[in-house]
């Protein structure tokens, strides 16, 4: 259990929060903050299976604070899911061992503040709060989750967390009859990564051959400059050696999935 006391001009009072399991009495204010935050609507099995546990984690954060008796209702929230790595769709951006099939992931599904308690630290709070549970289980490799494009104040808050930003997924929402595009963000835990893929490989190595072959060429010039000498002739004119010199760009974007 979090506390911590905050001010925000949103609300009348000075805010403890409170960071506990969602619990069946959770239910309806659960299904209320979803329908006001998110464009998508859930199916009632879902809220079930939230409140429940019936495979699905999740945090609530709760203001102890708050007036007309109200001290335990939900404020905000994290609903997550433990997902097998072998079966999810990012295996192959991870250093995936296939011979430890027990290998698993944590999604998160849904997170939400209401209106009044933005800007407090909750979103990251309860982020924090799925990643030290990630982080518990050894055979956990990341947390991972998407984000709709246009969604920039979670698109900046999950950058500054340290998630990777891999992929971008082109119509990946369908809402009232119109599709956007997706981010997948990733954070490793127990030493999950990303894999080097080929082109990473190959572009390293062919920096290294260039940089040996530079180093070898400049001991070369350096060689006949002593060896050389240039005549005396009353017209001088300065020397100048011209190298083309090729710079390589390599942009490691990772296809990112907004």
């Amino acid at each position: 259990m979090i506390q911590t006391s905050m001010v925000n001009p949103k609300i009348s009072h000075r805010p403890t929060l409170c960071y506990r399991p969602v619990q069946p009495s959770d239910l309806e204010i659960l299904e209320q903050i979803h329908s006001d935050v998110f464009p998508i609507r859930y199916e009632s099995e879902f809220f079930q299976n939230v409140v429940n546990g019936r495979d699905i984690v999740s945090w609530a954060a709760v203001d102890r604070s708050q007036p007309n008796g109200r001290t335990d209702e939900l404020i905000g929230f994290v609903t997550a899911r433990i997902v097998m790595t072998k079966d999810s769709e990012i295996t192959d951006l991870l250093r995936y061992d296939s011979s430890k099939g027990d290998q698993t992931l944590v999604y998160i599904l849904t997170l939400g503040v209401v209106d009044a308690y933005r800007n407090l630290g909750i979103a990251t709070s309860l982020i924090h709060e799925v990643i030290k549970y990630a982080s518990s289980i050894p055979v956990c490799r990341a947390v991972y989750l998407h984000v709709i494009s246009y969604n920039n104040p979670a698109i900046h808050l999950y950058k500054k967390m340290s998630f990777k930003c891999i992929r971008r997924l082109h119509g990946f929402y369908l809402i009232n009859g119109q599709h956007y595009d997706s981010y997948l963000f990733v954070y490793y835990v127990n030493g999950g990564r990303s894999p080097c893929s080929p082109l990473v490989f190959v572009n390293f190595f062919i920096t290294c051959v260039k940089t040996g072959l530079k180093s070898v060429a400049a001991k070369l010039r350096k060689n006949e400059e002593k060896m050389v000498k240039w005549p005396k002739c009353k017209e001088t004119r300065g020397l100048v050696l011209l190298q083309n010199k090729q710079t390589v760009k390599t942009e490691l974007s990772g296809c990112e999935y907004v």
